[in-house]
């Protein structure tokens, strides 16, 4: 959750902006000076929200709505095709996102979240606060990339630009540029379109360059970075299971659990995975060594019905269960790295059966869903983790980069990768959120030329068209709201 203090001074914040500002405006020595300040230097502030707006980028968007006309032109007809596609397609998308919603709410035991199309974020909830930079960076570069879309566009139509501005609402920023609103009506729908669709289009291709930049990412790192070798642990977090004198620790490289090849990130999640639905693997002992390191213990059942053969207070052996010849089942408490190190894996005694040595395959007696799980990190002695191994994949950041020479931070391709799917999840939700026929939003725009373009030979009353909009736009902002809302009901509440 987001930090209390954190809350409050943002709140506090706030109410003291508008506080001073009310007074300001309201002192008869000081409201003028002020206001002129404000003017000069294109601030306003209400509640919650200030904003700055400013002429000195209109030469440099002249330059770009002036280059190369025919290729612009091209450009935002693409664009302006796409952002119709996908108009219809956000629709298609929040409504099976609402009923993968309505589904989960309606389900006792809901799944996790991480399958459903579109999620609300919620900073501190389902988004770590580490992340915080990464998304509020994302969101105002997504933001001034789609204001950017329509500045080019509007001049490439002969509609004159006023300025260009960013804001903070709240905490989250974005930017917006001021459009002659004469010069936009006065256009053709299609020229509207091509517009009022540059924003999402430019949003996609933002989107699609960043998606380009983490897949060539090992390529234009190759010099400086090498990877296939294993995943590099960049951060233990103090509460993580894996933090010990016999641990893992910052710069060690991870190259097996289990059994289980580990050269790169997806590798370790994917290992962690498996081993998290598939049942304990055992170890083969001998007989001769199963005798040797088992000691006489008392047996009792857990809760759940597993069985416990070891003192709570030890902290270096485990209750393992294996099979006799008889097939009864039997328990021994054994020293877990004897009996782990230098052992072949196994599922059944016939694993290991070789060389006619009698052995048996012994697996860790553990509660439900907790796993020992073996990880090596050469050269440093094997980390024995005991627990459930999604802790161990939460509480462990890692790279699949290594530096080449030792002077190279660990942490630079983290925060590439990491910036780059910020730039694609969030450049690509403001795509499709705009693109929704919803007041107030690039749809509701989009919708209103769309249908001037193409209804009007069919319905030629205006306000008939008009009506017919306004209903498309009640429902699309019906459906963005319900999303909205039990997509918040779901992260907050559930």
């Amino acid at each position: 959750m987001i930090p209390i203090p954190v809350v409050v001074c943002v709140l506090g914040g706030w109410c003291t902006i508008y506080l001073v500002d009310t007074l300001l405006k309201s002192s008869n020595t000081l409201k003028a000076s002020y206001e002129d300040w404000l003017l000069t230097y294109g601030l306003s502030i209400s509640p919650f929200r200030m904003r700055w707006q400013t002429a000195l980028f209109n030469r440099q968007f002249y330059s770009w709505g002036r280059w190369k006309p025919r290729f612009l032109y091209l450009w935002f007809s693409i664009g302006m095709v796409f952002g119709i596609v996908a108009m219809f397609g956000s629709v298609v998308l929040l409504g099976k996102t609402l009923m993968q919603t309505l589904t989960q709410m309606l389900t006792e035991a809901p799944k996790a979240q991480n399958d459903r199309m579109l999620q609300v974020v919620v900073p501190g909830v389902n988004l770590p606060v580490s992340q915080l930079t990464y998304f509020f960076s994302a969101t105002l570069i997504s933001g001034v990339i789609h204001e950017v879309g329509h500045g080019v566009a509007a001049i490439r139509e002969q509609v004159r630009f006023n300025g260009f501005g960013i804001f903070i609402f709240v905490v989250y920023p974005g930017a917006f540029v001021e459009l002659f609103t004469t010069h936009l009506q006065l256009i053709s729908p299609v020229q509207q379109l091509r517009i009022f669709c540059a924003g999402v289009w430019h949003n996609f291709v933002l989107g699609v360059a960043s998606f380009m930049v983490l897949f060539l990412l090992p390529a234009i790192l190759f010099p400086f970075y090498y990877t296939g070798v294993g995943a590099l642990v960049t951060e233990v977090a103090e509460d993580s299971p894996a933090n010990g004198p016999r641990g893992l620790f910052v710069g060690d490289l991870v190259t097996n659990l289990q059994d289980c090849p580990v050269y790169n990130v997806e590798d370790w999640n994917s290992c962690l995975g498996d081993i998290s639905e598939k049942s304990q693997v055992g170890y083969c002992v001998s007989a001769a060594t199963l005798q040797q390191l088992s000691f006489p213990a008392r047996v009792y059942r857990r809760l759940d019905g597993t069985v416990e053969c070891c003192s709570n207070n030890s902290l270096t052996d485990i209750c393992f269960s294996y099979s006799n010849n008889l097939d009864s089942q039997l328990y021994a408490c054994l020293p877990a790295r004897k009996v782990i190190e230098a052992s072949k894996v196994c599922r059944t005694n016939m694993d290991c059966q070789k060389d006619f040595v009698p052995s048996f395959c012994v697996t860790p007696s553990l509660e439900n869903q907790t796993r020992l799980i073996r990880v090596k990190h050469p050269p440093h002695i094997d980390m024995l983790y005991v627990g459930h191994p999604m802790h161990l994949q939460y509480t462990v950041s890692l790279s699949s980069f290594v530096p080449r020479q030792n002077f190279l931070s660990i942490d630079l391709p983290v925060v590439i990768e990491t910036f780059c799917k910020c730039l694609i999840s969030l450049s690509g939700a403001l795509a499709v959120i705009n693109a929704v026929p919803c007041f107030a939003l690039d749809g509701q725009w989009i919708l209103n030329s769309f249908l001037e373009a193409t209804l009007s030979s069919l319905i030629v009353e205006k306000q008939n068209r008009e009506l017919v909009g306004f209903l498309i736009l009640l429902a699309g902002s019906a459906l963005l709201a319900a999303n909205v809302a039990l997509g918040l009901w779901m992260v907050t509440a559930r």
